[in-house]
């Protein structure tokens, strides 16, 4: 697989300067692109789709769910600015994928799944496979993770038809979040939205994707 892996990576830098003018990043930072190369995708498909591992593609896991586009992940990995001293949240553990990239550039992350047998097959792969600074729970993720905050970034890895303001509450001043926003198998679009030191909060759409709904039971959702 490793001539596979390898293009990979050379298929996510050529898809990262052909949407630079609308994410204005034309290079990803070395470390995220590191964090690519160190975790193995094949380690969190099932077994049926191996072959399809190292395709620049989302994939099923099950459940209905999507382990999402190398590229995509990439993408909202950079856009967070990590330092090997954030604290993140990922709304959306899935197959613990994205969980796994986050933990080779953050300090600790805190991951929330909705679906209890996808939460509890995360965190077991992340166990047996030595990712030790992931932490993950079986809840609704539209609510966030309070006891844990404040989060320096936070990554949404389904659609919500808006943003949660109990995450943007959780945010740090000078914190930054990614998240896609729209309706089911409508036109969406991948939102970064950072926080002012005052609470200040600014938004900024960067280019049309495609994720699997955020469910909540919130009824203001």
């Amino acid at each position: 697989m490793e001539n596979k892996h390898q293009h990979l990576l050379e298929t996510i830098n050529s898809e990262a300067k052909f949407t630079a003018s609308y994410t204005g990043r034309k290079n990803f930072n070395p470390r995220v692109m590191n964090a690519m190369a160190e975790v193995d995708r094949e380690n969190f498909v099932s077994s049926q789709y191996l072959p399809f591992a190292y395709d620049n593609g989302p994939l099923p896991i099950g459940y209905g769910q999507t382990i999402s586009q190398p590229y995509i992940v990439a993408l909202m990995t950079d856009l967070l600015d990590l330092t090997a001293e954030s604290i993140v949240l990922e709304v959306g553990t899935g197959s613990g994928y994205q969980a796994a990239i986050l933990s080779r550039l953050a300090k600790q992350v805190y991951s929330i799944e909705r679906v209890k047998e996808l939460a509890e097959s995360a965190g077991e792969r992340l166990k047996e496979l030595g990712y030790d600074n992931i932490e993950i729970r079986n809840q609704d993720g539209y609510i966030g993770w309070q006891e844990k905050s404040p989060f320096d970034g936070i990554i949404v890895t389904a659609a919500a038809n808006h943003i949660p303001p109990s995450l943007i509450e959780q945010l740090i001043p000078g914190g930054r979040m990614v998240i896609p926003i729209g309706l089911p198998h409508m036109y969406q679009e991948l939102m970064l939205l950072t926080k002012d030191e005052d609470g200040t909060t600014h938004t900024e759409s960067l280019l049309g994707v495609a994720f699997v709904p955020l469910i909540t039971d919130e009824k203001n959702e």
